[in-house]
């Protein structure tokens, strides 16, 4: 198992747009994301911090239901 990368919010959100993530809006510096899974919507909402947090990514991926090694090979 891989570590959690450091990055920036515009490469987060791109990697998970190629997972089928949706931008819905931006208020603040807070971006959210939806999904459509089945009968299930599920939301995240990514802070637009350069660098987003190591630990904050890692929940991130967790709500998203996306591995850390299937997360990098989206970037």
């Amino acid at each position: 198992m891989n570590k959690v990368p450091s990055l920036s919010y515009d490469k987060i959100i791109r990697a998970l747009q190629r997972d089928g993530w949706v931008m819905v809006r931006t208020k603040g510096s807070h971006i959210r994301l939806q999904k459509h899974i089945m009968n299930e919507t599920l939301k995240l909402t990514i802070p637009a911090h350069q660098p987003v947090k190591r630990s904050t990514l890692a929940h991130i991926l967790k709500q998203a239901r996306i591995t850390i090694d299937d997360f990098l090979n989206l970037i």
